[in-house]
């Protein structure tokens, strides 16, 4: 009968695990934890860096916004649109769809039917580098890609670049900027051409002479 139960006894003893393996059991559970955990970090990482991948460019940005319809198209027109999707980075001023259609009638048709016009109006518009609206302080000059110089000037809040508002600052893309204005800004040099055609046509009405006539009427005889 002893026997007996010293057997049983002794089954028992062996059967029951010991603190070692307890904790060495434990110590399996909690790295397998860790390994969960750090698993679901790396996901969550390449999930962001992915995310990162996927923010749309300037032009993407333009589209995606629905309101720049007409500069998407003249950027398509000229070929920018693919300059404007490189890596850059770009600050652009975009002007809005209304703001195209407050040019003079007829100037929007003719800018499409110029490509080398069109062109150095859009390019006027975009300088190299990101600059956020903190950047742009009263009396800044940037040069544009254009290669003539826009102004800025700061009153209390608004924030004006040559003659058109920015009316929505800080539109970050994935290759720049853009600052959404409300006009369409030309180069001063475009700005003189048409001032010199004005003058010309001036000047070919003071080349007219003035003859006076028998009955006192004064009468204009163009200038051979």
């Amino acid at each position: 009968m002893l026997a007996v139960f010293a057997a049983i006894g002794c089954t028992d003893t062996e059967d029951q695990p010991t603190t070692e393996e307890n904790i060495t059991g434990d110590e399996e559970e909690i790295t397998g934890a860790e390994e969960d955990i750090e698993e679901n970090v790396s996901d969550a990482e390449e999930e962001m860096t992915d995310s990162e991948d996927e923010e749309m460019n300037i032009v993407e940005t333009a589209i995606d916004a629905g309101s720049f319809d007409t500069l998407v198209l003249a950027l398509e027109t000229t070929g920018l649109d693919a300059t404007l999707s490189e890596e850059g980075p770009y600050t652009v001023f975009a002007p809005t769809d209304d703001a195209f259609e407050e040019l003079p009638e007829g100037t929007l048709d003719a800018l499409m039917e110029d490509e080398e016009q069109l062109s150095e109006v859009l390019t006027y518009h975009v300088v190299s580098g990101e600059y956020m609206a903190s950047d742009l302080t009263d009396g800044t000059t940037l040069e544009t890609v254009q290669g003539e110089m826009i102004t800025i000037n700061v009153t209390d809040d608004n924030v004006m670049v040559d003659d058109a508002n920015v009316v929505q600052p800080d539109i970050v893309a994935s290759n720049g900027v853009i600052h959404v204005i409300d006009a369409v800004i030309l180069p001063p040099s475009m700005a003189e051409e048409d001032m010199m055609g004005n003058d010309s046509m001036n000047n070919d009405s003071m080349d007219n002479e003035t003859m006076e006539s028998e009955n006192g009427d004064v009468v204009v005889v163009p200038a051979e």
